[in-house]
């Protein structure tokens, strides 16, 4: 049986001969199922596509052509992240039935360097939440602890690497939903830049917010995936060239040479003891390695939640406006005959069915906000304090090289805890939400566990980096793990 393997393993397995890309695929493929009917991880399990794909690879071995590291890997991938011919439900009723008629371009660029698809993943309808339990399909479970949430919206990617139901994954992380999963799973999720990686072909929930990113075991797989995915793209004119990447990169030399801001705002009331006590410990041993640690200020992050749930639902509300029952997806024009229906019939018995309560809250929160007479008071006032964030950021990193934060407050909670209480779900993601405003990398890392109900459950350590300076995470994130 192969167990745990990571992409450098894998590589090294198939140069080596000692087991074939379709071997490690149905390996992969029969734990996905067995522990699938258990977790709820997977929306579509991509069986006979995996398996050519890994026919292609060992013809590859066979001819003696070189392979790329990441050839014959098992990837998960998000289930709003298209695949030419697949399902691509974004986890609604509303996409039940899609077929995606294109390639994502992160996709295009794996097919390029002959990854494995294993499965699509589950996830909050149209990336909405932060426990995965907003699926029409049913809710993810943690695999720590099966009574609890995995995070969200990328919990069914983060539960599927926890389990070794694939070697790594994409997720989508609009206000945290790569790293909180990452985090409550025990693994690694990268966050990159906005602009690092094309969001074309990823199903728009906050198009100014979004970005695609990987979730793996280790540092030196999301190292690997991100430098495969990452890139300027015609498709997606938000996406930087290398050169401006390049030029505002930084090097550190030794660990000797890090200056680590821990930001104040951070470490107070809501914040779990054990975590907060873990995250301490974890920055005094980088600090007796010969990091200098400097305690900083970035005031107004506290406004940061509320900026997102108003810049966040106004984006939402233009980019779902187009599942209108029309186009495609689900339609209640099937239901009556045409004639009995006018457009606007269709239109709002359509999405009042096909959207879940999340996601029609947050449509009729951006619908409200963009409205005559509220624009000037929420919307544009959101966009000045977005400013505001940001410029708390940039003013830090004149002197410091990273910031070390909790990535969550608490420990994976209860599934059904506070799924009917939005606004405790919405504290969830204090510690990550600021990133994407700011436009911010940041990453995510598992450094222990705490212990609730006799279970241990896992916590991570978030890593926020100056824009572009992706590779100071790889750098600083492997001195992390060996620690």
């Amino acid at each position: 049986m192969l167990r745990n393997l990571t992409i450098n393993q894998i590589n090294r397995l198939l140069k080596r001969r000692e087991a074939s890309a379709v071997e490690i695929t149905k390996d992969y493929l029969k734990r996905a199922k067995d522990l699938n009917k258990r977790i709820n991880a997977i929306i579509t399990l991509m069986e006979d596509y995996a398996l050519t794909q890994a026919k292609e690879v060992d013809k590859l071995l066979d001819n003696d052509i070189e392979i790329s590291p990441l050839a014959g890997v098992p990837l998960a991938v998000k289930d709003n992240i298209l695949i030419e011919g697949e399902k691509c439900t974004a986890a609604s009723k509303i996409l039940e039935n899609y077929i995606a008629t294109y390639d994502a371009t992160v996709i295009k660029k794996l097919k390029e360097l002959k990854v494995i698809f294993l499965n699509k993943t589950n996830l909050d309808e149209f990336a909405m939440g932060s426990s995965t339990e907003n699926s029409f399909f049913g809710p993810t479970k943690n695999p720590f602890d099966e009574t609890r949430v995995p995070g969200g919206s990328s919990g069914g990617s983060a539960a599927a690497v926890a389990l070794d139901m694939a070697v790594c994954a994409l997720g989508s992380d609009t206000g945290g939903s790569i790293r909180q999963p990452a985090a409550f799973c025990g693994i690694v999720g990268l966050k990159p830049t906005y602009g690092r990686v094309s969001r074309y072909g990823l199903i728009a929930m906050a198009s100014s917010l979004d970005q695609i990113g990987p979730l793996t075991k280790n540092v030196e797989d999301a190292e690997i995936l991100f430098k495969a995915i990452a890139g300027k793209d015609k498709f997606d004119s938000t996406t930087v060239d290398e050169d401006i990447v390049l030029k505002n990169q930084r090097k550190i030399i030794s660990i000797k040479d890090l200056k680590i801001g821990v930001p104040k705002e951070y470490f107070g009331k809501g914040l779990d003891a054990d975590i907060e006590k873990l995250i301490k410990e974890k920055i005094k041993e980088l600090e007796m390695m010969g990091a200098k640690v400097k305690e900083i200020s970035l005031p107004y992050s506290s406004y940061a939640l509320a900026v997102y749930y108003l810049l966040m639902p106004a984006e939402v509300s233009a980019n779902l406006a187009r599942f209108d029952g029309i186009r495609y997806g689900f339609s209640k024009i099937c239901d009556k005959k045409s004639d009995d229906m006018s457009i606007k019939d269709i239109y709002f018995s359509s999405r009042t069915e096909g959207f879940g309560n999340e996601t029609r809250r947050r449509i009729m929160l951006g619908t409200y906000v963009l409205s005559r007479g509220y624009y000037d008071a929420y919307y544009l006032k959101a966009l000045r304090m977005r400013n505001l964030i940001k410029r708390d950021f940039d003013k830090a990193f004149d002197d410091i090289d990273l910031i070390i934060t909790p990535t969550t407050p608490t420990p994976p909670f209860k599934i059904g805890e506070k799924i009917n209480d939005p606004l405790k779900m919405y504290l969830e993601d204090i510690y990550t939400v600021p990133v994407n405003i700011a436009g911010l990398p940041a990453m995510s890392l598992p450094i222990g566990f705490v212990e609730r109900d006799g279970n241990k459950l896992p916590v991570g350590l978030q890593i926020i980096a100056p824009p572009f300076c992706e590779n100071l995470f790889f750098e600083i994130g492997k001195i992390i793990e060996k620690l």
